[in-house]
C-alpha cells in the first residue's frame, strides 16, 4: 500500500531530500542529528567538572551535589522507551523537535538557576529532552537516509558522536568553568555556560528540523499506558538503585538500594508480562528476541559501562594524583575525539567488506587492552618516599605535593586514550547498525529507545560496580600504607603532619583502586569481546540492504 503524504510531498517538491540535491539536504540532514546527538551525550559529562563551583555558588551540600548528575541520569534513563515509543507514534520528527526543544528551554533554566531546587528541576528536566530526542534521532536516520552505503555512513558519524560527546563534554566543561565572562555589565560564573551553551544549540535544532529532515508515519491512539509506566518508573527505580550503590555512603548492600532495585526489577518484570497481553506494546518483545539484535543490546550495555567508567576514573587520576587543572584535565583527553574519527572513518569503509563480528571484535579487544594499560599506571608509594612527600607538603601546606607528578603522560595516557577510542569507532559503529538491524520501520523508535537504555543502564551499573571494586581497594590500600608508615616512622603519624599524611596516602591509595576497577573494566569489555565473536553472526550484505526493500511512507510539512 502506497503512502498517500509520500505521495503529496513527491509531487509538490516539498520533500527535504529532493531540495538542492539529495546528497546535500542528506549531509545537512546528518548534521542536524548528529549536533543534537552530540549535545544530549555531552551533557552527561559537561557539568561534572564544574560541580565544586555550582556547590559552592549555590550553596549546595556534598550530598546533594550529586543530584546535579543523578537527576539528568535518572530521566533520561527512565524515559528513553516511552520517547522512542512517542516518536514512533506521533511522528519521529516532531518528537525530536519537543524533545530538542525542552532540552533548550530547561539548560537555560538551569544556566539561570538561583537556588537547588531551580537546579535540580532544570536537571530533570533537561534529561526528559533527551529522552525524547535522543532515540528519535536514530530513528530518523532510517526515516531518512536510504539502505545502503548512505544509511551505513550515517549511523557510522551518529555512533562516533555517542563516544566523541563524554570526551568533549569534559573539554568543554573545564574550559567554560574557567570562564568569567560579561554580558551587559554582569559577570556570569563560568559553571553556567556549561548550560547556557545548549539553549542555542537546542533551538536552532528545532528550527531547522522541519526544514531538512522528512516525517515518519503517525500512529496516534495506540500508546500503551500501562506499559509506559511500569516501564518507566521500572528504569528510573533501577538507574536510581544502581547509582545509589555506587555512592561510597551507601553501597550495595544499603536497604534503601536493595529496595530500589528490588522496586524497579519488580516492575520490569510486570512491564514484561504487560507487553505480552497488550494489543500495541510500548515495546514489541519481537525487538528483544532476534540474536542480532540480542547480541548488540548486551554488547552495548557492556561497552559504554567500561567507557564511561574510564572517562571518570581517569578525570580524577589526572586532577587529584597528577595535579592537573580542569582544563588540562579535558585536554588530557583531546585525543579521543581525533581518534574516534579516525576509527569511525576507517569502520565505515569496512563495513562494506567485513562482517560487523570482526569488525566490533576487534574493536572490544583493543578497547580491552588499552583499559589494562591503564590498570598498570602505578606511582611510588614506599613508605620511604611517602614519608618524603608528606614532610614537603607538611613544610608547605600553602603548595600541593602530587605523588603523581612522575606519571608521564605521553607514555601512560595518551597512546591507550587514543587506542580506546580507536576500539570504541570499530565497535560503536557495527554494534548500532547491528542494533536496528530487521526492525520494521514502524518499530525504530523503540527500537532506537531500547539500545539507548542500554547504554544508560550499562552505564551507570558499570560505573556503580567499578567505583564499589575502587573503594574497597583504596580503603585498604590506605589501612596497609598507614600501617607502614608507622612503623618505617617508629610510631605515630605526629599531630601537626597528619593532613598531610591523609592527602599524601589518599593519593596512592586512590591510584591502586583506580587501577583495580581499569583491570576489572578490562576484563568487562573483553566479555562482551567473547559475546561479539561468539553469538554476532549476521553478515555484511544483511546489514547493508537492511530495509531497502520495506522503505516507510514519509512527508514533509
Amino acid at each position: 500500500m502506497t503512502d498517500t503524504s509520500a505521495t503529496q510531498a513527491d509531487t509538490t517538491g516539498t520533500d527535504p531530500q529532493s531540495q538542492n540535491g539529495g546528497h546535500t539536504h542528506l549531509g545537512w540532514a546528518l548534521v542536524l542529528i548528529c549536533v543534537a546527538q552530540l549535545m544530549v551525550v555531552l551533557d552527561s559529562t559537561i557539568a561534572n567538572i564544574a560541580l565544586p563551583f555550582i556547590g559552592k555558588d549555590l550553596d549546595i551540600s556534598a550530598g546533594s551535589l550529586q543530584w546535579v548528575v543523578t537527576g539528568y541520569a535518572l530521566a533520561f534513563g527512565g524515559l528513553l522507551l516511552l520517547g522512542g515509543r512517542l516518536g514512533d507514534l506521533y511522528g519521529r520528527r516532531r518528537i525530536f523537535m519537543t524533545g530538542v526543544t525542552i532540552f533548550a528551554i530547561a539548560s537555560g533554566l538551569g544556566g539561570l538557576a538561583q537556588n537547588e531546587l531551580m537546579l535540580l528541576g532544570s536537571r530533570g528536566l533537561q534529561g526528559l529532552g533527551a529522552a525524547l530526542a535522543s532515540p528519535t534521532a536514530l530513528a530518523l536516520i532510517t526515516t531518512n537516509f536510504p539502505a545502503g552505503p548512505r544509511r551505513t555512513r550515517a549511523f557510522s558519524v551518529y555512533a562516533a558522536m555517542s563516544g566523541i560527546g563524554a570526551a568533549i563534554g569534559l573539554l568543554l566543561g573545564g574550559w567554560l568553568t574557567g570562564l568569567t565572562p560579561t554580558l551587559f555589565g554582569v559577570d556570569i560564573d563560568g559553571w553556567r555556560l556549561t548550560f547556557l551553551i545548549n539553549v542555542p544549540i537546542g533551538l536552532a535544532a528545532a528550527y531547522f528540523a522541519p526544514k531538512l529532515l522528512a516525517e515518519s508515519e503517525s500512529h496516534p491512539g495506540e500508546l500503551d499506558l500501562p506499559g509506559a509506566i511500569t516501564g518507566t518508573f521500572g528504569l528510573i527505580s533501577l538507574v536510581y538503585g544502581i547509582s545509589r550503590a555506587g555512592q561510597q555512603q551507601y553501597g550495595w548492600s544499603d536497604p534503601g538500594t536493595i529496595i530500589f532495585l528490588a522496586l524497579g526489577l519488580g516492575l520490569l518484570a510486570l512491564f514484561i508480562t504487560v507487553e505480552r497481553r497488550v494489543e500495541h506494546p510500548l515495546l514489541p518483545l519481537r525487538i528483544l528476541t532476534n540474536r542480532t539484535r540480542a547480541t548488540a543490546f548486551v554488547t552495548m550495555m557492556i561497552v559504554p559501562a567500561a567507557m564511561f567508567s574510564m572517562f571518570f576514573f581517569l578525570s580524577l587520576f589526572v586532577q587529584n594524583v597528577m595535579g592537573y587543572t580542569p582544563l588540562q584535565a579535558g585536554l588530557a583527553f583531546l585525543p579521543f575525539p581525533f581518534a574516534m574519527v579516525i576509527g569511525a572513518t576507517i569502520a565505515s569503509k569496512l563495513m562494506a567488506r567485513l562482517d560487523p563480528r570482526f569488525l566490533a571484535g576487534t574493536g572490544t579487544f583493543l578497547a580491552g587492552v588499552a583499559l589494562f594499560n591503564f590498570s598498570r599506571i602505578n606511582v611510588d608509594d614506599s613508605p620511604v618516599n611517602l614519608l618524603r612527600q608528606i614532610g614537603a607538603q607538611a613544610k608547605d601546606p600553602t603548595t600541593t605535593v602530587y605523588l603523581g607528578d612522575t606519571v608521564n603522560y605521553w607514555t601512560a595516557i595518551f597512546p591507550f586514550i587514543a587506542l580506546m577510542a580507536f576500539g570504541m569507532a570499530l565497535t560503536f559503529i557495527p554494534m548500532t547498525l547491528s542494533a536496528v538491524h530487521g526492525v520494521d520501520q514502524r518499530d525504530s523508535g523503540i527500537g532506537s529507545g531500547v539500545l539507548n537504555t542500554m547504554q544508560q543502564v550499562g552505564g551507570a551499573l558499570g560505573l556503580a560496580t567499578l567505583s564499589t571494586i575502587a573503594v574497597h581497594f583504596t580503603n585498604d590500600k590506605f589501612a596497609d600504607l598507614g600501617a607502614a608508615i608507622a612503623k618505617v616512622g617508629g610510631g605515630a603519624v605526629p599531630e601537626n603532619v597528619k593532613e598531610a599524611s591523609g592527602h599524601i596516602l589518599g593519593q596512592a591509595a586512590f591510584t591502586t583502586g583506580g587501577t583495580m576497577a581499569f583491570l576489572v573494566g578490562a576484563f568487562m569489555i573483553w566479555t562482551a569481546s567473547l559475546i561479539v565473536w561468539i553469538f554476532l553472526n549476521v553478515s555484511h550484505e544483511e546489514l547493508a540492504t537492511d530495509g531497502a526493500d520495506a522503505p516507510e511512507g514519509v512527508h514533509v510539512g
